[in-house]
């Protein structure tokens, strides 16, 4: 599957700002998180003042007058400071967890709204990484790299403070390296940024190779094509492993750059502190301490810039994805009166009864140039069943696509019921459709919970009874618990054909108003073909239907047969009169009859 190329541009601030409309109701924790960590930086900051009081005063003047306050001080900064850092930390476990849940459900219920040819255009893994790898790192950024920058910053900033207090021209001396981490930055800011969006990439593509590795196991051993897999997967592996050691080498030359500078600081201060060491060793002492103190703070620095760095990628690929408009929208005039997918106003909606018309209808695929559609008009009266032919890949899909809303036409309107179908939400039209897809999809559960998708309010005899109407009541009835049988991951535990007849089931106990059959005895053999198109017969009165049909012999009793070659509709007619036009959908029907009685004399 082809995937979207990104043209990456880095973003001020490493691009948070663009986060903020989604985490800025966590405002107050996050102050806390800021308040807390500042608290206990303050006192860390402090703690060399008390060693250079004590070295001066007790050793150096050579009392202990003010031992007791001097101890009861001391001891209430260290429980002041654990009782500050507890809280900080706590807070940024719930911050990290609570961003990380809200952003991954965020970008979950987003992608319920992309139409398909989001799907279309980018990968599984591509998707998944998005939603479950950049959000962990971004609800990361939000808590342990604040309090981490709180309580590093704050403790640069005041020792840098207190020594100037104390001796301005030493921590200028010290304060030498502060220019040359901003330096060191920028040279290296733009190459981890570049090998570090190379990385996430080559790592979409590795969890979407692996997850085809997985729900494709069963077609890469009957083709006996492990090798070439095995040797693409590991191909993708060593490039990951050769970009990921030189964004490593590139970290760690930043990282021994940095360390070098910073332990500049220290080298300073004993080359310069013994001239104070003669009249104040505490003094010294407490340079010595904050010299070493800021090695940390320095170091963190380092790490944060480049976790930063690799942060802002993913950033960058989750507000891509939350920015992301969907082809197919309803306007907020609708939204305000139908309601949306998630919240629905349902006691708005009009009864949809099943008139369909295409008015003037152009169409093409958003990633095609070509027209699929011109000018194409057709009334479709409630109760109709309409059949759309042709041969594999010729573009019978297009039709129902619009139909479902899925796609939008490019000119012209879909009325459902004698209005424009944008007029109405997406979700009540989508409730009114039972759509049974060519290739059958069950959810991870049960066969009873898989048909409640259908209908969450069905009872067990409207459940037995769409079972018995497509002929899946023997299905059930050979399966271990029944009803509560598990069907497997997307119901692999189940042959094609069961999972097609338990589609169709779903679908009928919706009861929809209008049915969508998509080559949906495809998968089923003759004697169950034969069973589930006399329940179709019974199925479609009283609703309007539309069956995509590649055997033909299926659809001859349809109200209109509309004939797809190329993408386009060729021919349209009952079976009767397209037989009298004697052109493309003659030869449709007596190849495949021809074809249909040499099988069946081989047989």
């Amino acid at each position: 599957m082809k995937q979207n190329e990104e043209k990456h541009q880095s973003l001020p601030f490493f691009g948070v700002p663009k986060l903020f409309p989604y985490v800025e109701h966590y405002a107050p924790h996050l102050l806390a998180i800021v308040f807390f960590g500042l608290m206990g930086s303050v006192v860390d900051v402090s703690l060399p003042l008390f060693q250079r009081y004590a070295i001066n005063h007790y050793i150096g003047e050579k009392t202990l007058d003010t031992l007791a306050i001097f101890i009861v001080l001391y001891v209430s900064c260290l429980v002041f400071s654990a009782f500050m850092n507890y809280q900080a930390t706590f807070r940024a476990s719930c911050v990290e967890v609570w961003i990380g849940r809200d952003l991954r459900n965020m970008g979950f219920n987003h992608l319920q709204t992309l139409s398909f040819s989001y799907f279309n255009q980018n990968s599984v893994g591509y998707i998944h990484s998005r939603i479950m790898s950049d959000t962990s790192r971004i609800g990361m950024l939000f808590s342990w790299s604040m309090i981490d920058a709180v309580w590093h910053l704050s403790y640069l900033v005041g020792a840098i403070a207190v020594m100037l207090a104390v001796n301005a021209r030493l921590a200028g001396l010290v304060m030498l390296i502060l220019p040359l981490i901003v330096v060191l930055y920028s040279v290296f800011q733009t190459k981890l940024i570049r090998v570090n969006r190379r990385i996430r990439e080559i790592n979409s593509k590795i969890t979407g190779n692996f997850n085809e590795g997985i729900t494709g196991a069963r077609t890469i051993k009957t083709l006996a094509i492990e090798d070439k897999m095995d040797a693409d997967f590991l191909a993708d592996t060593a490039e990951m492993k050769r970009t990921s050691v030189r964004a490593a080498r590139l970290r760690g030359l930043f990282s021994a750059t940095m360390s070098f500078a910073s332990s500049l600081a220290l080298a300073i201060v004993l080359w310069k502190g013994g001239v104070i060491a003669e009249h104040e060793i505490g003094t010294f002492t407490m340079f010595m301490s904050y010299a070493q103190g800021l090695m940390e703070p320095v170091r963190w620095l380092i790490d944060a810039i480049s976790d930063l760095i690799t942060t802002q990628v993913n950033i960058e690929r989750l507000t891509k994805l939350l920015e992301t408009k969907s082809d197919v929208t309803d306007t907020p005039e609708v939204i305000a009166r139908y309601g949306d997918s998630f919240e629905p106003k349902r006691e708005n909606w009009e009864e949809l009864k099943g008139d369909i018309a295409f008015d003037d209808v152009s169409f093409r695929y958003p990633d095609g140039d070509e027209m699929v559609l011109e000018h194409f008009s057709l009334q479709i009266p409630f109760g109709s069943n309409i059949a759309i032919v042709g041969e594999t890949g010729a573009g019978k899909s297009t039709l129902v696509n619009l139909v479902c809303r899925f796609y939008e036409p490019t000119q012209g309107r879909v009325l459902i019921d004698g209005r424009d179908a944008r007029e109405r939400s997406q979700l009540w039209l989508h409730s009114s459709i039972g759509y049974v897809l060519q290739t059958p999809h069950l959810f991870s559960g049960t066969v009873r919970e898989n048909l409640l998708y259908g209908n969450p309010n069905a009872t067990e005899e409207q459940i037995a009874r769409a079972l018995e109407l497509v002929s899946a009541a023997d299905v059930v009835d050979r399966l271990e618990n029944g009803l509560d049988t598990d069907v497997g991951e997307g119901g692999d535990l189940l042959s094609t054909g069961e999972k097609q007849l338990l589609s169709f089931a779903r679908a009928i106990l919706a009861d929809p108003k209008i049915l969508v059959l998509d080559e949906a005895t495809s998968s089923v053999d003759t004697i169950t073909e034969q069973k589930i198109q006399k329940a179709i017969d019974v199925i479609v009165s009283g609703r309007t239907s539309i069956v995509i049909a590649h055997r033909l012999s299926t659809v001859k009793n349809a109200d209109c047969i509309l004939v797809v070659k190329d993408g386009k509709i060729v021919e349209q007619g009952t079976h009767r009169e397209l037989l009298a036009l004697d052109g493309y959908y003659k030869q449709l029907y007596t190849r495949q009859y021809e074809d249909e009685a040499t099988q069946s004399a081989l047989n």
